[in-house]
């Protein structure tokens, strides 16, 4: 089926108009905008339905009356430039009207009423039919026709529908379709942070949890050296008493052993004297002496094993172990696993099949119609 437009001529102002027209057409409905129109805090515009309509995509809960959800308000992206859009408790209808654009509609629709007669003259004409409009729509074959290709041309067997019926249905299917994308956008982006927010969590309580166990280990560490110095201040008491009763010891024996040595220096002149008379004289005291010394011969000894300090060890094993048994009383670690969550709860649409449809795919359905 071949078709193409009636090259007619249009009024010299119709590019302005065509131009206006751009600037006046709804991002989600992608018809004029429908009064009221309401401004976004970004001074994008959209209808207030359509704005309605994307809030509660985007806020399921918000529709359940009394819920919490609906008394805190709730929020949304906006289709033109993803800026989000917080409202409150009043929702879509707190936004405050744009006054401006809605008079310029109806400028509009005052001045496009004019020259409609020449605006209608621009139609898609049948290539295959002189004169014949393109007014049907092949529903088997999926392609504009006319009337004459349904009487007597191609498709002729096949299933027909008014032009204008088709075209207002799948417009209306294509706004839905973007509404559900851009509330499953919405939805994307909030997991997005609610997954940056658990991923602070994440280094926070890391964080926090290190800083824990190194002052566990720190009050450790502390424990350990206020016992070894208790214990090596014992080894060093008893050390010291050991020494003090050795040196002790040795003291009286030397002043024992040089008294000795002075008796004996004594006797060996007392044995050079040649007069037998004044030698036994001498010899008496040095004999009492010797007696004197001899009586005291009785060396004081430390005990076998007074040196040793063997019976001071510790059975580190036991805490040994114990400090390797160290570990988290939670057990051992648990990864959940993801649960994958479909993005659209909408009910079946034409151009997505499937409910859970990922936004890539969506957008290619989009594309391709």
């Amino acid at each position: 089926m071949n078709f193409g437009p009636a090259h007619k001529p249009l009024a010299a102002d119709s590019a302005p108009m065509d131009s206006l027209e751009k600037q006046l057409i709804c991002p989600i409905c992608l018809e004029m905008f429908t009064k009221p129109v309401v401004i976004l805090p970004c001074q994008h515009n959209l209808c207030r339905k359509c704005a309605n309509d994307i809030f509660q995509a985007a806020n399921p809960l918000w529709q359940s009356r009394g819920s919490a959800a609906m008394s805190a308000g709730g929020r949304f992206r906006c289709p033109s430039c993803r800026h989000e859009v917080v409202l409150d408790r009043h929702g879509v209808f707190g936004l405050q009207r744009n006054l401006l654009v809605e008079n310029i509609i109806d400028i509009y629709k005052q001045e496009s009423s004019r020259p409609v007669q020449l605006k209608s003259e621009q139609r898609m004409m049948c290539e295959d039919h002189v004169d014949e409009k393109i007014n049907i729509y092949c529903l088997s074959c999926e392609t504009p026709t006319c009337s004459m290709c349904k009487v007597f041309g191609a498709h002729r067997d096949c299933q027909v529908a008014p032009l204008q019926a088709v075209y207002e249905r799948q417009k209306a299917e294509l706004s839905d379709g973007i509404a559900m994308l851009v509330a499953s956008n919405d939805r994307v982006q909030a997991l997005i942070s609610q997954l940056e927010d658990i991923g602070k969590t994440v280094e926070e309580n890391g964080r926090r949890q290190k800083q824990q166990l190194c002052s566990g280990f720190d009050a450790l560490y502390a424990v350990m050296e206020e016992r070894k110095q208790e214990l090596v201040r014992r080894i060093s008491q008893e050390q010291d008493e050991k020494l003090g009763h050795v040196r002790a010891l040795i003291r009286r024996h030397g002043d024992h052993l040089e008294a000795a040595v002075k008796l004996v220096e004594d006797a060996i002149r007392s044995m050079e004297e040649p007069q037998m008379a004044v030698f036994l004289q001498n010899t008496k005291e040095v004999f009492q002496k010797i007696g004197d010394a001899a009586g005291t011969s009785a060396i004081e000894r430390t005990e076998p094993g007074y040196e040793s300090m063997a019976h001071f060890v510790i059975d580190s094993d036991a805490v040994t172990s114990g400090l390797r048994a160290i570990d988290f009383q939670a057990g051992e670690r648990r990864v959940l696993p993801l649960r994958l969550l479909p993005l659209y709860t909408h009910k079946s649409h034409p151009l997505f099949p499937s409910s859970s449809l990922c936004p890539t795919d969506a957008h290619n359905t989009l594309s391709s119609q």
